[in-house]
């Protein structure tokens, strides 16, 4: 779900296995991020993820860190991380999104080799694309609710506005 001068290019740690068997991102039914997306404002409605190709109409698109689809994120390697950092650069720099956000805070850690980032706007930025991490969607987090995700989303969903 790529696309050139997009908004925001939202970027998953790797397929689950039920996104790797439907081709929907975020299949799972335990993922929040099509509940929050729509609850931070980025969708009118919600979207299932069989709508995903809606979201270029919205200026928005959807990648990942990691091409391999594993039933937990923890099982990636570090080099994995490393090189899907590599190859993520390169994707934004030829699409050149306005932001990159990264869903997983573990993830951006591991795929720029950034120990301190926080979920939040970064200071790094790939070319003129800003970088964003938010809090994984994932159900396993249970640190992040929905309504406080939206709620990052949603600042998000502002700084792209601006």
């Amino acid at each position: 779900m790529l696309a050139d001068g997009l908004d925001v290019l939202f970027c998953g740690i790797n397929p689950g296995l039920m996104t790797a068997a439907t081709g929907h991102h975020f299949a799972h039914p335990g993922n929040r991020f099509w509940p929050v997306l729509h609850l931070s404002g980025f969708t009118p409605r919600l979207l299932k993820p069989a709508e995903q190709g809606e979201l270029l109409s919205y200026g928005l698109g959807i990648t990942n860190v990691v091409a391999r689809a594993t039933a937990r994120a923890d099982e990636l390697t570090a080099e994995e991380y490393a090189q899907g950092g590599r190859l993520l650069t390169a994707k934004v720099e030829r699409a050149r999104p306005r932001w990159l956000a990264v869903v997983g805070v573990t993830a951006y850690r591991a795929a720029f080799d950034d120990r301190r980032a926080q979920v939040g706007p970064q200071e790094r930025t790939i070319g003129d694309t800003r970088v964003w991490v938010l809090p994984n969607p994932s159900g396993l987090n249970a640190h992040w609710t929905a309504a406080t995700m939206a709620e990052e989303f949603g600042r998000l969903r502002v700084a792209a506005a601006e």
